[in-house]
């Protein structure tokens, strides 16, 4: 028989949504410590550095490889900082040669980025997304938790550029009266250079980053702003299921996103899961708990495989979208477990 009609179909969620993107974290450390995400007051200086606990290169590979039998083609690698993982482009070599997999990329504070930015691409990294959420530098390294230089992040930057990331995207996320400053900044700085600045709306994601309503700029506004000083015309997606809402700048220097998870949830398209470095399986950003998937590691991709086919099509998840109701968790999985 034709080998596509031999192909298991695969699996729906009870909404009917595929599973198509994987964020894999591989570390829970992080050498910043940004308020929205790892506050220092929260979160010990030494979490996540105990090696014992991740999974190892093996196993992130026998992980991987049954994802891709279950229809995911795109991964990202997370943290924490992903870039603290020791011997990091070896697995990264391992895993773009795993088929299936053609969207491989990465997202960093990029502070250890000028250093490893090229042997990550010829590994066979493809993508890179930078959080970057000031370029006032007392600014950044106030929101880093007073651990990062903005001069050693656009060092980075550069050396990436270098490397060969010619489409490299920038995550800012957005708080009122804390660095809304900087949008226009941003824009103005990477307008024409080929890169993306996405702006992300602060989000109730964990419970350790004192989360208050009243911080949070929809994208509406922020899309207004811009326009008023850049006109933007709407954009489609590049495909379903991608969370920026896309604008290009009307003079042609390049395009803009915006990431409304509170204004304008996308929970509808939403075809992503997250792994935390310690094997755990979380089918939504806001979740409570994770799925131990270790033990069915232990048998190979094929039986890890069945194992997630079967957790998925359980999954219901749509918080964004019960946000404030009565039947939306309040307990979330920290974002620094599963990389936002």
């Amino acid at each position: 028989m034709n080998a596509v009609l031999d192909a298991p179909a695969l699996p729906l969620d009870r909404l009917g949504r595929p599973l198509r993107d994987l964020r894999l974290s591989v570390i829970e450390a992080c050498n910043f410590r940004c308020g929205y995400c790892m506050p220092a007051d929260r979160v010990p200086e030494d979490h996540g550095m105990d090696a014992a606990s991740r999974l190892s290169f093996d196993e992130v590979e026998t992980l991987v490889r049954g994802f891709a039998r279950l229809g995911v083609h795109k991964l990202r690698l997370t943290g924490g900082e992903p870039l603290l993982r020791k011997r990091l482009p070896e697995l990264v070599a391992r895993l773009a040669a795993i088929d299936g997999i053609d969207d491989l990329a990465l997202t960093t504070n990029g502070a250890l980025l000028a250093r490893r930015a090229r042997a990550l691409r010829e590994a066979g990294l493809r993508r890179i997304t930078i959080s970057l959420d000031a370029l006032d530098p007392a600014l950044f390294r106030r929101l880093s938790g007073d651990r990062g230089e903005l001069s050693v992040v656009l060092a980075g930057i550069a050396a990436a550029q270098d490397a060969g990331f010619e489409r490299i995207k920038f995550n800012c996320v957005v708080q009122r009266g804390v660095n809304d400053d900087q949008v226009l900044l941003l824009v103005e700085r990477f307008r024409g250079s080929g890169h993306i600045v996405r702006f992300i709306e602060y989000m109730d994601v964990g419970t350790c980053n004192g989360w208050d309503a009243a911080r949070v700029v929809p994208s509406a506004q922020l899309r207004d702003r811009i326009h008023a000083r850049w006109p933007l015309h709407a954009l489609d997606a590049n495909y379903r299921g991608e969370v920026a809402s896309r604008y290009g700048f009307d003079d042609g220097a390049g395009e803009v996103g915006f990431v409304g998870s509170i204004s304008a949830p996308f929970c509808g398209d939403c075809h992503r899961a997250r792994v935390s470095a310690d094997g755990r399986l979380y089918t939504c950003l806001f979740a409570a708990e994770g799925a131990d998937l270790r033990p069915w590691l232990r048998d190979g991709d094929a039986a890890l495989a069945d194992h997630v086919a079967g957790l998925w099509t359980q999954r219901s998840d749509r918080y964004s979208e019960l946000r404030g109701r009565a039947s939306a968790s309040r307990r979330h999985v920290e974002m620094f477990l599963i990389g936002g």
